[in-house]
Parts: C-alpha cells; sequence; structure tokens
C-alpha cells in the first residue's frame, strides 16, 4: 500500500472514490484532455531533470580533467 504523509493509506476503494468524484466534477470529455496535460508536464519535468544530469556529468568531466592536469 502507498503511504502519505498526511492522508495515511490509499486503498482500492479510496481511489475509486477519488476518481468517481474527478469523473464528476470534469465530465468523460474533460479527463482526457487533462490526462494528455498531465503527461506533457511528466514528460517536461524528465527531460528538464535529464538536461541537468547531463550538465552535471560534464562539470564533473571538466573538474577531473582539470585536477589531472
Amino acid at each position: 500500500m502507498t503511504k502519505l504523509l498526511l492522508f495515511g493509506t490509499l486503498g482500492a476503494t479510496e481511489i475509486i472514490i477519488i476518481a468517481l468524484i474527478v469523473l464528476l466534477l470534469f465530465g468523460g470529455r474533460k479527463i482526457p484532455e487533462l490526462m494528455k496535460g498531465i503527461g506533457k508536464g511528466v514528460k517536461s519535468f524528465k527531460e528538464g531533470v535529464k538536461g541537468i544530469e547531463d550538465d552535471l556529468k560534464e562539470e564533473s568531466k571538466d573538474l577531473d580533467k582539470d585536477l589531472k592536469e
């Protein structure tokens, strides 16, 4: 089970209730658009993190190269 800091544990029943509330609030047609937007945001975040990791690796290589000289 997933343990959240403020909410304790979320079981299958709670997840289904949350999904039904979201369905009622946004309607069936809006949910795919919302999920698409969330997916794009996650993809953009992952690309940003990867870019930072690449920059850090490059800098550490440069530092190692400078130290060897």
